[in-house]
């Protein structure tokens, strides 16, 4: 049987595939499961700077929580699902490297979710977005009424949530909710670039940079700003230095 989580390493960035295109990679427990070892994996390796995150095929990045798996369950059952779907999911949001959703199709309901639990979205210009759990008769699990007002609002969150409705690639840029959007055949260069960018940085800097920020909306202003000073603080040494040496030789160089 395939790996519901592709893994796969290029340099210093890991790309990280939801493998079910049959089911429009669709979540279940066996595809939360997958993506939590590889969570794991990915934090444990110091090689990597960066993860992508992606859906098999062109159709969808990930078209939801698997409905199939979920129609008979009863309360109690729904609880661990939606309590093991927002560990996943936290879990991959605090990786110490940033992540990059590549959103290549459908991103509904969990998928959105998955897309939300990303620090970076990139969409291709045919991604679809939404929230459409209530017309199932269920609301989102997977920390949707926690992390889309955080992002786009309030307002715009309940507008989404409370209509179930689909929206374009171009009106999630608008909203807010993704932070570009680019041609189809070129999403994964795109995120690659991205990618990238980011690696040409500072290895210990870019991950306290996440940190202050991830923790840092999570506290009152006066604790944000407490906490970054600590953070700016462990930011400097032999990295720092040697970064700065180099700056300020190349400006000698050119004056």
């Amino acid at each position: 049987m395939a790996d519901e989580i592709l893994v796969q390493q290029e340099g210093e960035v890991c790309i990280l595939t939801v493998n079910r295109p049959s089911a429009l990679n669709a979540l279940n427990t066996k595809v939360l499961a997958e993506l939590d070892k590889a969570a794991d994996q990915v934090a444990a390796d110091p090689a990597i700077r960066v993860v992508i995150v992606t859906g098999a095929g062109e159709k969808a990045f990930v078209a939801g929580a698997d409905i199939a798996e979920m129609k008979d369950m009863d309360p109690s059952q729904a609880h661990e699902f939606g309590l093991y779907g927002n560990k996943v999911f936290r879990k991959l949001e605090l990786l110490p490297q940033p992540t990059i959703a590549a959103v290549n199709g459908f991103a509904l309901g969990g998928g959105c979710e998955l897309a939300l639990a990303c620090d970076l979205r990139v969409a291709s210009a045919s991604a679809k977005f939404g929230e459409p759990e209530v017309s199932l008769g269920i609301i989102p699990g997977f920390g949707g009424t926690q992390r889309l007002p955080r992002l786009v609002g309030v307002s715009r969150a309940l507008d989404l949530i409370l209509t179930g409705r689909m929206i374009d690639a171009q009106e999630a840029l608008a909203l807010g909710l993704v932070d570009r959007v680019v041609p189809a055949e070129t999403l994964l260069e795109e995120c690659r670039k991205v990618a990238r960018a980011i690696c040409a940085n500072g290895v210990q800097a870019v991950r306290l940079a996440k940190r202050a920020i991830r923790q840092g909306v999570e506290r009152d202003f006066e604790g944000g700003c407490r906490q970054e000073s600590e953070l700016f603080a462990e930011s400097f040494g032999p990295e720092q230095r040697e970064r700065m040496a180099a700056f300020l030789e190349k400006k000698s160089r050119t004056a």
